[in-house]
């Protein structure tokens, strides 16, 4: 059956909210609250990501950075965040857009979300994927672990 509402994106698209909004959270005081910190997986080739060319170069598709301590001039944008981030001690300036994202954890709290490139939002619109990850390996996807209740899965309340 074709979904005319999109689902899929709107999924996609409140699930980057929750990224943008937890990003706030560092805004007020400059420092995120209590132990939170942040592990934000993007692809670093994607359309309006901007980084330094040795970045790319040596996170040629995924990168991952951790938002905790050691971050300067957050700045949050309805469409994308820029931050910088030291890179064996020099300072770079990162602007990364919200569809640039793959994963998000905040392993303080045990949550994670994952996201789908957009282009695969549009073709797969029977496929929602967002997951609490398993806090000690923050930054690998664990869609086995149904089991043990730390990922969400609608399949499993759908008709067939």
């Amino acid at each position: 059956m074709k979904d005319y509402i999109g689902y899929e994106a709107l999924s996609q698209a409140a699930m980057r909210g929750v990224v943008r909004e937890a990003l706030k959270q560092g805004l007020k005081t400059g420092a995120l609250p209590g132990d939170h910190h942040f592990y934000i997986t993007f692809r670093t080739k994607a359309p309006g990501v901007a980084i330094a060319d040795h970045l790319i170069e040596r996170f040629p598709e995924d990168m991952t950075i951790v938002i905790q301590h050691q971050y300067w001039d957050l700045e949050v944008h309805e469409g994308h965040f820029e931050v910088i981030l030291k890179f064996a001690g020099v300072p770079q300036h990162l602007s990364i857009p919200y569809a640039a994202l793959t994963r998000f954890v905040d392993p303080s709290v045990n949550f994670g979300l994952s996201f789908e490139k957009e282009e695969e939002t549009a073709a797969n619109a029977d496929v929602l994927t967002p997951a609490l990850e398993d806090k000690t390996k923050p930054a690998e996807s664990h869609p086995e672990a149904a089991s043990d209740n730390t990922v969400v899965s609608l399949d499993q309340f759908r008709r067939k």
